[in-house]
């Protein structure tokens, strides 16, 4: 076993998973200490292994989301398969998958089964639209989440389509409320010794993620549209054009517009149109031209600083090769972090956002190859020997 280091130290995960949500998941999980075991089709394994960009034939894709972890394969259709995996289950806390609703079912893996084999065992499954409703059994992809969602309607400016988010994000907040549920099945079994099925669906997490944009239809009844990158509550909150760019000022009540008003001397701002946040809101073409009067004739940096040295929350919108740089993300916050791979060499990938005081969450490990842990998990875990692993990989078992 890899030396763990973490606050899930001891905690063993089955992970299945493919492609995002799932693995983003286990990713959390293992980035905290668990030790995750990434278990593959032979031959093939996850289908982001062949996703760009490719490093000396290695997904980056693929490595970013399945650091940390051991990586097994295992041919789940054969009767030799699954009862290897049911083994592995009894010696487990976790398993994850984000198959389509029903396919572990039809395999005899499905949570019922499971929980016959090992009853403490906890079970986080993410499927596009969760395993109960009419919806259950469509497939879902991160843009569907967005689309059924809502997200994409609210998504851009009045006369631009319904627009997607820059990243994968259905998927990114459906993987991390299955983290949730796992986390928080995992401490009621301390509790009770009893295991649970963690149902997520990539849809519902994000409608539950829209937060105000929900609150504002069913509370007054107006269907939220595209109103680009300002806020529906509270204004200026929104981005201003600069002299090389985009900056974003927020100023969330009325004592911060006060001190925008004085640091920025516009003679305009003081209309009684503008006197309280209500009035703002109802104005807030208007204030944009007058406050972007004053933003457009300097530079990004020369903004964010006149703001932030008079109390006023501001911030530039950064372009992914400044975020790499800057000395609080990339440096103070570690980011961005380097790790040696045994095929694609030194490759840089994204930090976890979550930082404990007494143990240090850390890229420890790279991904696994395909199958590059045959041998050590299950002669670790079911104590086979070498002899039959090899049988086992010559009957295409593994």
């Amino acid at each position: 076993m890899n030396n763990q280091s973490g606050v899930l130290n001891g905690v063993r995960v089955l992970d299945l998973t493919r492609v995002l949500a799932g693995p983003y998941c286990g990713m959390m999980l293992a980035d905290f200490g668990a030790d995750v075991i990434k278990i593959e089709l032979p031959g093939k394994g996850d289908d982001s292994r062949a996703n760009a960009p490719q490093i000396n034939g290695e997904s980056a894709y693929f490595m970013n989301l399945n650091r940390n972890k051991r990586g097994i394969t295992l041919n789940l259709k054969s009767d030799e398969g699954r009862g290897i995996f049911l083994e592995m289950v009894r010696n487990s806390d976790i398993v994850l998958e984000n198959y389509r609703p029903g396919v572990m079912e039809k395999l005899g893996l499905g949570y019922e089964d499971l929980r016959k084999v090992n009853p403490a065992i906890i079970y986080g499954a993410v499927s596009g639209f969760g395993h109960t409703g009419p919806y259950a059994k469509r497939a879902g992809y991160d843009i569907i989440g967005q689309a059924m969602s809502g997200l994409m309607s609210t998504t851009g400016w009045s006369d631009t389509p319904p627009t997607r988010t820059g990243t994968a994000i259905a998927d990114v907040v459906g993987g991390m409320s299955c983290a949730i549920g796992v986390l928080a099945a995992y401490a009621n079994r301390l509790i009770t010794g009893i295991g649970e099925k963690v149902d997520v669906a990539l849809v519902d997490s994000m409608v539950s993620a829209l937060e105000i944009i929900n609150i504002i239809y069913l509370n007054t009844g107006r269907v939220p549209t595209r109103i680009g990158n300002r806020y529906e509550a509270i204004y200026p909150y929104d981005s201003f054009q600069a002299k090389d760019g985009y900056v974003i000022i927020a100023c969330g009540n009325d004592k911060l517009f006060g001190l925008l008003k004085h640091t920025i001397g516009i003679n305009a701002l003081e209309d009684e149109k503008f006197d309280s946040n209500i009035n703002r809101v109802a104005h807030h073409a208007e204030l944009k031209t007058i406050i972007e009067g004053w933003t457009r004739d300097r530079p990004i940096d020369q903004i964010v600083e006149i703001l932030l040295a008079a109390g006023i929350p501001s911030a530039p919108i950064n372009t992914i090769d400044r975020v790499t740089k800057d000395p609080h993300i990339a440096v103070a916050r570690e980011m961005f972090v380097d790790i040696e791979h045994p095929v694609a060499g030194k490759i840089t990938m994204t930090g976890n956002q979550v930082k404990f005081t007494n143990k240090k969450v850390a890229i420890r490990t790279p991904a696994p190859t395909l199958g590059q842990h045959n041998h050590e998990v299950l002669q670790e875990l079911l104590n086979y020997s070498d002899e039959k692993i090899q049988q086992l990989t010559d009957a295409g078992v593994l």
